[in-house]
């Protein structure tokens, strides 16, 4: 029987087909496992596959879910729609485009690109690029999309409009328009407005929304507790007539705030759907029973959650391993030592290690270490392979040529490599543009003769354009594989490479041959079906043309995009790099008050709960081994920090710790501190936390003026926590811009301001 090898509860929470589910899946206990059974299980009692709507957040995830279903009921299961959420409403998008007014093969754009856009913006309206910074706006207006606020409504919305001008950047709103614009203009979406327009479509269109409603008469979402407004929202809708809804996660590994994810989707869902029914998968298989009592402890003390106590079989195992050291290169050299101790007594891999932190910056004296004693180990989620320079490039191309009114892709590309095209001639393109209010290929193509040009010049921007529409012509005609090697040779990158003196040039070109191979194995690749809905007929959904392929690219999750340790090595990443991650031996290094939990999380309740949540989610990777540290000194931001023990360290039962921990002196349990009862004000439930004022944070205050750098975290004794937006000046004449929790943006003398850094 296909249920038989599930516990009991996994059994019941694959067994309740109908109606609103939720499924809360503490660390470790098979939620892949029960959320693919249970789409099996829906099949073999005769649902239609077609019927049949699966999101998750990774592309890897709805693949091998989609691996297994098949394993288990046959090939019927290829025709369930499941994918990412971006993935799966873009192909809707796609299918509906003209509807929105615009093209099926838009483009979709990444940080990147939306950075570029902005940042042209700014100085086309003469702003600051610093306090109008780029990743300060983006995240501004991702935040405003997630929670289905459009320029229009953010205009019309005072709070946010006060809150802009209290900060000194009254423009945002027209700036979040103009960018808006743009987009659509370059006929691009950038992954907010996957969800945002999928939302527009629903609600401005019943035929759509009715159609989509009798097409998913079965919605199953992973992951549940990192959705954001826009994805609850589009659930919602999509589930309303026949209410078939199952979302599977756990709110007790909710860390994606910052990212927009909102915890009340998953802890309110009974409220929404009061007949739901609720199912605990709480049998841990990964941990060792001290690592699992450990973590129970700590996320106890959050007021904020679906109760549940995880369990596990598998044996108590070791006790907590636990080293306060006088520094962070002490701790680094523990950290170090007791992998090789472990290596060589355990017969253990290093690929079975893991250390983990709350900052990047933690890495660097662990890397200096692992380098000293030889050991190998791996960073990750650094730059992708789809992130090299060399890879871009080439995209751009294949992008170009998919949707020609893409401009970021054209200015990417124009004058690369080089045809005698400046940046003057490209600025007269821009400017006849925006008149024209068209793509600047289009403007190329059509206007060109309206731009006082060079000869020479005015020839290769019409050889260029000419190129790239008989690409055009052929993106239909022939598969992926077929145009985007023509497209490689016709650009000349390879021979350009060849031709720079870089010492890097092997691996560019490697990295190019495996974007080939990579191309060449989505044409070879089975198509993904559907049933038509007319006809009852099996037709593919993606075909193997070039814009599918950039398509597919484009939609890759930063899970998706990161790296394998297919080696041996030690794996170093943040804590929100683990998430969804085991190895036998995890360390979690820098347990101290003000780095985890980090200092600008200590005046809000809601983030000290994520916080006390992210560090669940580090204890839990840990299948055997549990490992905490900390340093008494460590080296931060260019000076010398004294911080002390991390409370979160107090949450845990000493039973748990072994003998390093327990024949230390006793510590003084750090007090709780008390909160506001409005802690976060929300726009459309989650656009804008509020948090109440810090208290007071020691350390001494910085003399050298030179040791300041924007983004740094900064305290003042009347203002409280802070980070630096903008630095002007040298010296002591130094000025800042700092953004201070509660008081808005102030601008200091930094010789005068006595800041300290956290």
């Amino acid at each position: 029987m296909l249920l038989e090898d599930l516990n009991p509860e996994q059994r019941l929470a694959c067994e309740s087909v109908e109606g609103p589910n939720l499924i809360i899946a503490g660390a470790g206990s098979g939620k892949t496992r029960t959320l693919t059974y249970r789409i099996a299980y829906l099949i073999q009692q005769g649902v239609n596959p077609h019927n049949i709507l699966a999101l998750t957040f990774t592309n890897k995830a709805a693949n091998e879910m989609r691996e297994r279903i098949v394993d288990l009921v046959g090939d019927n299961a290829k025709y369930i729609f499941m994918g990412t959420f971006h993935s799966i409403f873009s192909k809707i998008l796609r299918i509906e485009a003209e509807r929105l007014g615009y093209l099926n093969s838009f483009t979709i754009y990444d940080t990147e690109n939306s950075k570029s856009v902005i940042r042209a913006i700014v100085k086309d309206f003469n702003l600051d690029d610093k306090l109008y910074n780029k990743s300060y706006l983006l995240n501004r207006i991702s935040a405003a999309k997630s929670s289905l606020i459009s320029p229009q409504a953010y205009m019309d919305n005072e709070q946010l409009m006060m809150e802009d001008r209290a900060n000194s950047r009254p423009y945002i709103a027209k700036i979040y328009q103009e960018y808006n614009h743009r987009l659509r203009r370059n006929m691009a979406m950038d992954f907010d407005d996957l969800l945002f327009n999928m939302n527009v479509l629903l609600r401005d269109h019943n035929d759509l929304l009715l159609k989509y409603q009798e097409r998913f008469k079965y919605i199953l979402v992973d992951e549940y507790q990192d959705t954001n407004f826009a994805q609850y929202y589009i659930v919602k809708k999509l589930s309303a007539r026949y209410r078939n809804i199952c979302v599977v996660g756990d709110d007790a590994q909710s860390i994606y705030a910052f990212r927009g994810a909102d915890i009340r989707n998953i802890l309110d869902f009974q409220k929404d759907y009061p007949d739901a029914k609720l199912f605990k998968l709480e049998q841990n298989y990964r941990s060792t029973s001290n690592i699992v009592n450990a973590a129970n402890s700590v996320i106890s003390r959050n007021s904020k959650k679906i109760e549940k106590k995880v369990w596990t079989n598998n044996g108590e195992g070791r006790k907590i391993n636990f080293c306060k050291s006088d520094s962070d290169k002490d701790e680094a050299k523990w950290i170090c030592n007791t992998i090789r101790d472990r290596i060589r007594e355990e017969d253990a891999d290093y690929k079975d290690f893991a250390i983990l932190y709350r900052t990047n910056q933690q890495s660097r004296v662990l890397e200096e270490n692992f380098r000293f004693l030889n050991i190998p180990y791996r960073i990750f989620s650094g730059i992708s392979f789809y992130g090299r320079k060399e890879i871009k490039d080439i995209l751009a191309y294949f992008s170009l040529v998919v949707n020609n009114s893409d401009d970021e892709a054209f200015l990417r590309v124009i004058n690369y490599p080089a045809r005698s095209i400046g940046d003057t001639s490209i600025n007269k393109l821009k400017i006849l543009a925006n008149e024209e209010n068209v793509s600047l290929f289009h403007t190329a193509l059509n206007h060109i003769d309206k731009i006082q040009l060079t000869p020479r010049t005015k020839q290769s921007i019409i050889d260029f354009v000419t190129m790239i529409q008989a690409f055009t012509i052929e993106k239909d005609k022939i598969d992926a594989y077929e145009l985007g090697v023509k497209i490689i040779a016709k650009s000349n990158i390879v021979t350009t490479l060849k031709n720079e003196a870089d010492p890097a040039v092997e691996d560019k070109l490697d990295n190019i041959d495996e974007l080939i191979s990579a191309i060449q194995a989505f044409v070879e690749s089975e198509d993904e079906m559907i049933l038509d809905e007319q006809t009852g007929e099996e037709i593919a959904l993606r075909n193997k043309t070039l814009d599918i392929f950039v398509q597919q690219t484009s939609l890759l999750s930063e899970t998706d995009r990161g790296d394998k340790n297919d080696d041996n090595t030690v794996s170093l990443m943040t804590i929100h790099s683990a998430k969804g991650l085991e190895f036998s031996y995890v360390f979690v290094a820098g347990m101290e008050e003000n780095l985890f939990p980090s200092a600008m999380c200590i005046g809000s309740q809601v983030e000290m709960e994520e916080e006390r949540r992210l560090f669940y989610v580090a204890m839990t990777r840990a299948k055997k081994e549990l490992a905490l540290s900390c340093a008494q000194m460590r080296f931060r931001n260019g000076s010398i920090a004294y911080n002390e023990e991390s409370r979160f360290l107090a949450d845990i039962d000493k039973d748990y710790f072994n003998e390093n921990y327990n024949n230390l002196k006793e510590k003084t349990k750090l007090k709780t501190p008390s909160f506001s009862n409005s802690d976060f004000v929300s726009v459309n439930r989650n656009l804008k936390k509020i948090d109440t004022l810090p208290k007071p944070i020691g350390g001494t205050p910085v003399t050298d003026m030179n040791a300041f750098e924007e983004g740094m975290e900064v305290y003042h004794d009347k203002f409280g926590k802070g980070k630096i937006l903008a630095l002007e000046g040298k010296g002591d004449d130094t000025k800042a811009e700092v953004n201070f929790v509660g008081f808005g943006i102030k601008k200091l003398v930094l010789r005068f301001a006595k800041l300290k850094l956290m």
